[in-house]
């Protein structure tokens, strides 16, 4: 009896060092930044899409990860160097691919959002219109045809770079630049009646471009970003994903966003 009950506890236990085997290691402290960006984050509140999935990834992980805000663009810096473990949100392409690897948990469209008084009606009229200034984000980039609009521009200084949603919303009032680049989690600063009013929405007509944990390929071991990969895709699988989008989002826009 009493050998049955050894061998018992040793399969429990056994299959529970198993389990935590299988999970990230949590044998060093991680690091996390967040970027405050529309519905993604927002500092003032600390709250957003983000930020959830944060707690969610590092309740399923067990591990320590110290969560702080920076920029975008000093993001992109510090994951690359592998002095950042992750961030969030985040887009590929050929050179953060060598950096840097991904676990998609949504996707999106861009848009082009324009002052009315601009003449503009679609995106070859701002691209012809010398006069004309485009804002961005200092770091991001976008879908192909919007990414090709902003080298454009850039190449012949009619992009406006900022930190964030907030100083491009304040250029654009002031008429300091005439269009900037936006997506769904933006809408909220657009129902601002001063926004509303002076500014109209055009559609980039590119597919919608995957958003994903972002993993330093020089701070996580290739076995390692496949272990917290499961942990988003498992969020997925679950609803868990979809739950934390739709605080944010009607049902359907959080259904379209994590389901594809």
């Amino acid at each position: 009896m009493l050998i049955r009950c050894v061998l018992a506890l040793w399969i429990v236990f056994g299959s529970l060092g198993t389990a935590s085997a299988s999970g990230p290691d949590c044998s060093r402290p991680y690091t996390l930044a967040l970027h405050d960006h529309g519905l993604l984050y927002s500092a003032a509140t600390d709250t957003g899409i983000d930020k959830d999935v944060a707690d969610e990834l590092i309740r399923r992980s067990g591990c320590k990860v110290t969560v702080s805000l920076m920029a975008r663009a000093r993001i992109w810096q510090l994951i690359e160097s592998g002095a950042l473990d992750f961030s969030l949100s985040g887009i590929n392409n050929a050179e953060r691919d060598k950096f840097a690897a991904f676990a998609w948990y949504f996707s999106n469209k861009y848009y082009l959002l324009v002052r009315k008084d601009s003449g503009v009606s679609n995106r070859a009229d701002f691209e012809r219109n010398e006069k004309l200034q485009l804002g961005v984000i200092r770091g991001f980039r976008y879908s192909e045809t919007a990414n090709r609009l902003v080298d454009r521009l850039q190449a012949t200084n009619r992009l406006s770079q900022a930190g964030g949603l907030a100083p491009l919303y304040q250029t654009l009032i002031l008429n300091h630049i005439q269009g900037m680049i936006i997506e769904p989690f933006d809408y909220p600063s657009l129902e601002e009646k001063q926004i509303r009013d002076l500014s109209t929405i055009i559609e980039f007509n590119d597919p919608a471009v995957p958003h994903g944990l972002i993993m330093s390929k020089k701070a996580l071991p290739t076995a390692e970003q496949e272990k917290w990969r499961s942990l988003v895709t498992e969020m997925r699988r679950d609803g868990t994903m979809r739950r934390i989008f739709e605080k944010y989002f009607k049902p359907d826009l959080a259904a379209a966003m994590v389901e594809f």
